[in-house]
């Protein structure tokens, strides 16, 4: 599919520009050293929302990290009695470990307390730039959930627009399907909130699948969803919109899918025609009214 990879890269969303981590930490949770401390005495992080991690980049990471050196340091709380625990930077800990050093640069903070133990992993996780738009907005949900955030609070937080968060929120309530297709990059975010203009779950993962099928742009599924909202066009955006032989042509397929049989789609070169929906018996019959009843109301 034609520059939809691209697209989710330019949408995928992380902090500011210039915000980080340390922007966020409240003042009296400042790390009062920074050190070099054994890695076998840190734990991970029991707030760590991240659970997979790619073994290929971890590996070229601990390759840079046996050339470099860690550039960024880890950040700990003091456990007391020479212990720690991670607060964020698992994957540098990860990796060092790989690599081989017995030790880490590493911030050491005290008075650091669960919930912003919490707050501080789904930040930095919400930093990561390899992040899809579902990931991000479940990310999102849980600093709002966990955290007790208002989306305002939030939106001060990680240097977002109140708009851009609520819009990364709103897939959250696409089919989970749909959700999967923008986790694997099928679709961009543009086709997703395009997708959410639909009245329901049924045309919203049809509309979906016909995107896979004919590459739909993001425009193409504002029309489709328009026009299946029962919104009005003008004399010159419908000619545009069902200007060509391929685009009733498609529309014809589209609409075969959706009524699951043979539509037949024919019209004159002044534009007039007839849609001729078939049916097998009494059944099929009602199957298909149901669809219209549905469409209609």
């Amino acid at each position: 599919m034609t520059d939809k990879k691209n697209d989710n890269k330019k949408k995928k969303g992380g902090l500011g520009r210039g915000i980080g981590i340390e922007a966020l930490i409240p003042a009296k949770n400042k790390a009062t050293q920074q050190n070099d401390i054994p890695i076998d005495a840190i734990e991970v992080n029991p707030f760590q929302p991240r659970k997979d991690f790619d073994e290929t980049a971890l590996q070229e990471l601990a390759d840079s990290i046996k050339e470099l050196g860690v550039i960024q340091a880890i950040s700990v709380k003091d456990m007391g009695d020479g212990k720690y625990q991670l607060i964020s930077g698992e994957r540098r800990l990860r990796a060092s470990k790989m690599a081989g050093l017995k030790n880490i640069p590493a911030y050491i903070r005290t008075d650091v307390t669960d919930q912003s133990m919490l707050e501080m992993a789904l930040v930095e996780n919400i930093q990561r730039e390899d992040l899809n738009a579902i990931e991000v907005a479940q990310t999102y949900q849980q600093l709002i959930d966990e955290c007790k955030m208002t989306q305002e609070q939030l939106s001060t937080r990680v240097g977002k627009s109140r708009s851009a968060i609520a819009n990364f929120l709103r897939l959250l309530n696409l089919p989970p399907k749909i959700q999967t297709g923008i986790r694997d990059e099928k679709i961009s975010m543009g086709h997703a909130r395009a997708l959410l203009g639909a009245k329901d779950d049924e045309t919203m993962l049809m509309i979906y699948d016909q995107i896979l099928k004919y590459d739909f742009s993001v425009r193409k599924v504002e029309e489709i969803i328009k026009e299946y909202n029962g919104g009005k066009k003008d004399k010159k955006e419908k000619k545009k919109v069902l200007a060509t032989n391929e685009d009733y042509a498609l529309l014809q397929k589209s609409l075969s899918s959706r009524f699951a049989t043979d539509v037949e789609l024919k019209r004159n070169p002044k534009g007039k025609g007839k849609i001729v929906i078939p049916f097998k018996n009494d059944s099929d019959f009602e199957r298909i009214i149901a669809i219209l009843d549905k469409l209609n109301s």
